[in-house]
This record gives structure tokens, sequence and C-alpha cells, in this order.
């Protein structure tokens, strides 16, 4: 996790974490880490964290996705099968994320896979150099039901 995030094509998109970080994020229940895996060996094509497992809210976050070769499609089957995990075995209300402005590729792909722009973080992440806006996105339970009955989404 740590030399994927710290990986030039990754750094300038994502804030990365101390293994303390991880280590103690992957103790914590209301958190949960999935490796993804990808090619006939099932390779470690990335990682996503989920945050908010045992919200009360019912609102879970991603956290993290961080795929090592991009434009294959691992990305996006990975989204879809957290958005599965979100809805049918967590049982959210509400999944979202939060991406960074200079991020168009993932905006794109949280877009085309159903997420709606809530709004934006102006500044609210320093970077080398100044700060960097977020964008909000987030899908509820019912766009993913609607998602799935069109047939775009998982089954259940």
């Amino acid at each position: 996790m740590l030399s994927l995030e710290r990986d030039p094509a990754n750094l300038p998109f994502i804030t990365p974490w101390e293994r303390t970080q991880h280590e103690a994020a992957i103790r914590f229940p209301d958190f949960r880490h999935f490796i993804v895996e990808a090619g006939p060996d099932l390779d470690a094509a990335g990682f996503l964290i989920l945050i908010g497992c045992r919200s009360q809210n019912l609102s879970l976050e991603l956290k993290r996705m961080v795929v090592r070769s991009k434009g294959q499609g691992h990305g996006r089957a990975a989204l879809r099968v957290a958005k599965k995990v979100a809805f049918d075995d967590l049982g959210a209300h509400r999944f979202w994320l939060d991406v960074k402005k200079r991020n168009t590729g993932a905006r794109a792909l949280y877009e085309s896979e159903g997420f709606v722009l809530e709004g934006e973080l102006r500044e609210s992440v320093k970077v080398e150099g100044g700060f960097e806006s977020l964008f909000v996105m987030s899908m509820l339970a019912t766009e993913f039901a609607q998602r799935r009955a069109a047939a775009q989404e998982l089954r259940a």
C-alpha cells in the first residue's frame, strides 16, 4: 500500500498515509481494507479503503482507491465491487468520496459510475506550493437500486 501511494503516478492525486496510519486503520473495526486483484494469477493490482462501516447514519466513505496500472479497467471493477459491498453487504444509505479537483480522470470514472457531485471543499488540502480543492461526490441506495434495475450494477 505504501509503495502504491508513493508511486509518482499516484502521488499527485492522493494524500498518502504513514505506515502507522494504515496499521491503525486495519485494526479499527469501522474501516475495511480490500486488495484489488487482477490478471490470470490474481496479482495485487491495488487497494481500497472504506470508512464508516459501522456508521449509525449508514453513510460510508470510499477513503482511498489506488490501482497500479491505469486504463485497464481495474479501478472501475474495484469501484463496482465497493458499491456492492457498501450497499448490499454493509447496508449503506449513502456512499461518498472526495476527489482532488485536478484528478479529472477519477472524477469522470465516478460520474460514469453514478456518483453525483455534491460540492467543492475549496482549498482544503495542503500541497506543495499551496492548497488544493476537493470535490465531494456521493451515491444513495435508491440511486444504486435504480442503476441495478437498469443492469448498470453488479447483481446482489
